[in-house]
């Protein structure tokens, strides 16, 4: 899937950056037990991102592997464990490839973007 420039101009409001240029994901789905999905999804993004340091405006690219499993909602699983895969609840017979890349690229974001070449809050480089 590939999302139009409608699509990624939402994105970037959404996610609170400057600018999303492309976004692409592709899937492969494989059933599961008990109505369960899995969903193994190659993630990439071209975006524009804002320097913690300097403030300014850079270019960056996103590139994400990731499983989710799609599950019947209701039967997540409480497993706090932050290294298990991440489960997504659906109901009826439909399941949202186009919210789970958007999780996903939220997720690859860096939290604490710096510009290439600019140092840190110490002034190192």
């Amino acid at each position: 899937m590939e999302a139009n420039p409608d699509e990624c101009a939402a994105l970037a409001r959404r996610f609170g950056l400057p600018a999303i240029h492309a976004l692409a994901c592709r899937f492969r789905l494989r059933p599961l037990a008990g109505g369960a999905i899995a969903a193994d999804g190659v993630l990439r993004a071209e975006i524009v991102q804002v320097c913690v340091v300097s403030t300014d405006d850079f270019p960056a690219s996103v590139r994400e592997d990731f499983t989710v499993h799609f599950v019947p909602a209701g039967t997540e699983d409480d497993d706090p464990d932050p290294e298990s895969i991440d489960e997504i609840p659906y109901a009826g017979d439909r399941i949202d490839l186009g919210e789970a890349a958007a999780e996903q690229l939220a997720l690859a974001l860096d939290p604490f973007p710096r510009k290439p070449g600019v140092g840190g809050f110490d002034g190192d480089a």
